[in-house]
């Protein structure tokens, strides 16, 4: 039976009571009725609070093998982003196709029990340790859908663009040779995961960033995109990125990017850390999605992001996970208040003229801001969505007594239980009372790899 009744259920507009979502035998929601009675004679599931599943706009998912294994300061004590990135590439430099299927699968079952339902994943470990290519140029792409479709969670694979290590065009050096491409490269990838393209699946594309992209680079890549695709792009994490970027072009790197790019609304600019009041208004104007990743950001020492006045002019984010020290999009929003509220030394940021509830605000618009960047019909409870549900373990103590106004609140800032109880994706139950379906074989597979890769300095 394509029908589940939910007594409250989180739609476009707000909390409704007695919502009986119906979808189609492909996943895809054909009806969402409020106030909706039990069909008679019919053995309807009935669930008390469904909402919609969260979008992880941002991901690479082979760091979910080095989360917690880098946080031993080095000799000088003067650790940062670029320490940690030689350490990441040391752990990348060696790790197999198999492994990175491995990995992937674990990480998306992980974040499948903690509400995320989509994953945006941003690809660069292409190439074999030697550099060469595979037989397949799309192999290690290939073995990231495997792992969602295994898992059973909808993802947007997005082929990064990396052909240089500065931005001067300087060369790679021979760490970063696993992530080469060119405009050709990432465009051959993108057409081999063609067939791959399904309800479940989109493919975009990454420029990694512009110090590993050319301008041209990006524009011939995107201008090649199909129209629709979705196109992610690191920018602004790190002071030092903009120092670089204002040394070797005169300007910073969100400028350089507005002045020759047209920058709309299939865009999806992660971090964007350091912005001029300027920037702040171009990003948000141009109608691109920020992609804020506050555990990573956070744990690597980035910056916090000007989330109010992004907001005030009228801005989209969405938020992800990215080298994954977290797995819940509980801890990303409100980690993304929590840096607003130390930064500001004030309470409740997050809201509009229109939602004065915090945790409300932040669900819904990391929804609409993450379907965006993901190119797929996800993110909301309505007709013509994924049938992408998440139900609340009702019994647990934390959300006794509520009145529904208070509940995303309680979800979002009260403790650190996961109160995700069943999982749906594309219409089929992925997570049940709060365990993955396939847990078993896929935590065996992940204890293997973990045991290969347990040295990696």
């Amino acid at each position: 039976m394509n029908r589940l009744l939910a007594r409250h259920a989180l739609l476009p507009g707000g909390w409704r009571d007695d919502v009986l979502l119906t979808w189609d035998a492909g996943g895809t929601l054909t009806a969402v009725t409020p106030d909706a009675p039990a069909p008679p004679g019919e053995n309807i599931a009935c669930v008390t609070y469904a909402l919609p599943g969260m979008i992880n706009l941002h991901s690479h998912s082979f760091q979910r093998a080095l989360a917690g294994r880098t946080e031993c300061a080095g000799a000088d004590s003067d650790d940062s982003f670029w320490t940690w990135r030689d350490l990441m590439y040391r752990f990348a430099r060696n790790i197999t196709p198999d492994q990175i299927e491995a990995i992937a699968a674990q990480l998306f079952a992980d974040c499948l029990r903690h509400g995320y339902t989509s994953v945006c994943e941003f690809h660069y470990v292409q190439r074999q340790p030697d550099g060469n290519w595979y037989d397949r140029p799309a192999e290690t792409a290939e073995r990231v859908i495997a792992a969602a479709r295994l898992a059973g969670i909808g993802v947007t694979m997005l082929p990064v663009l990396y052909s240089y290590s500065g931005f001067n065009e300087s060369p790679l050096t021979p760490a970063q040779q696993r992530f080469r491409t060119d405009a050709d490269d990432v465009l051959r990838v993108i057409e081999a995961l063609a067939g791959l393209r399904d309800g479940q699946t989109e493919v975009g594309v990454a420029p990694h960033s512009l110090r590993a992209a050319s301008l041209a680079q990006i524009g011939a890549v995107v201008a090649a995109l199909p129209p629709g695709r979705p196109v992610h792009l690191h920018i602004a994490e790190q002071q030092a990125e903009v120092r670089q970027s204002l040394a070797q072009t005169g300007r910073r790197p969100v400028e350089l990017l507005y002045d020759q790019v047209p920058v709309d609304g299939r865009w999806c600019l992660v971090h964007a850390t350091h912005l001029t009041p300027g920037e702040v208004r171009s990003i948000a104007a141009s109608g691109a999605v920020a992609g804020l990743c506050p555990t990573t950001e956070a744990n690597l020492g980035d910056g916090v992001f000007p989330l109010q006045a992004f907001l005030a002019a009228g801005g989209r984010f969405g938020i992800g996970s990215d080298s994954h020290v977290s797995h819940s999009p509980v801890e990303e929003l409100r980690w993304l208040e929590y840096g607003q509220r130390l930064h500001h030394q004030r309470r409740n940021i997050a809201v509009s003229t229109g939602q004065r509830q915090v945790g409300d605000f932040l669900w819904q618009g990391a929804l609409q801001g993450g379907a965006q960047a993901a190119g797929r019909p996800v993110g909301a409870l309505a007709p013509g969505r994924r049938a992408d549900v998440l139900v609340l373990d009702d019994a647990h103590p934390v959300l006794c007594g509520l009145a529904l106004s208070e509940v995303l609140g309680s979800l979002v800032f009260s403790g650190n239980d996961n109160l995700v109880r069943d999982v749906m994706v594309g219409g089929r139950w992925v997570v049940r009372n709060a365990q993955h379906v396939a847990q078993q074989a896929i935590a065996a597979r992940f204890r293997q790899t973990m045991a290969e890769l347990r040295e990696f300095r």
